[in-house]
């Protein structure tokens, strides 16, 4: 209980920066208007504000939680692009692999604890390596904004832990499944159709991290 008012704040925030900047970075990392320009914003208001909210009640107020903000917020862009074109632009993958990587430090330097960022580095390294070879073994199936998308995403499990790596490595293929069986039940896309897959990896990564938590 404790915890649910800095949350409703972190929820209302998000929805805010979701509205704006978000919105207009999405808009402006995207070639074609296939999404209006209302729909961009509510969906990055709605998605920041559930990310920021889940985050802060079950991490509190401390040093790790701007990566996750950060980490929250540039999957909110990166989710709306590659829905709208099916791809992930390096002009949001980097910066969000920057920013995790710098508000890593200060959450190591206030725990007096350095091997967490051992551990994040070899966590991104490894997760670059599984899809970078799933992407050589089915092209079709896994693109190269994936593969640099993965550097990201295992840069943050990895902190955690091997069982946070692992849990949001199979958590990416869980929630793709699941999206794929509702898309094809829903006749959304067909057997031979294809459905951006960033969003399930940003989706596996933030369960990983709200299951095992602190």
């Amino acid at each position: 209980m404790a915890l649910l008012a800095p949350a409703l704040i972190a929820a209302l925030v998000g929805a805010a920066f979701g509205w704006w900047p978000l919105a207009a970075w999405a808009a402006h990392a995207m070639h074609d208007e296939r999404m209006s320009r209302r729909t961009v914003r509510v969906t990055a208001a709605i998605v920041t504000a559930a990310a920021f909210g889940a985050l802060t009640w079950r991490f509190g107020l401390t040093w790790l939680l701007p990566a996750l903000l950060a980490f929250a917020a540039c999957a909110t862009v990166l989710s709306i692009v590659d829905l709208a074109e099916h791809r992930l632009p390096n002009a949001v993958v980097f910066p969000a692999l920057g920013a995790v990587a710098v508000l890593l430090v200060p959450a190591s330097w206030a725990g007096s604890a350095w091997l967490p960022m051992l551990w994040a580095l070899a966590g991104a390294a490894a997760m670059f390596a599984v899809y970078l070879l799933l992407a050589l073994i089915s092209p079709s199936s896994m693109g190269m904004g994936d593969v640099k998308l993965a550097l990201v995403i295992g840069l943050l499990v990895g902190w955690f832990g091997l069982s946070t790596w692992l849990l949001g490595l199979l958590g990416a293929f869980v929630v793709g499944g699941v999206i794929a069986i509702i898309a094809l039940a829903l006749r959304r896309v067909t057997l031979r159709g294809s459905i951006p897959f960033g969003p399930s990896m940003l989706a596996g990564a933030l369960l990983a991290l709200l299951v095992v938590g602190p």
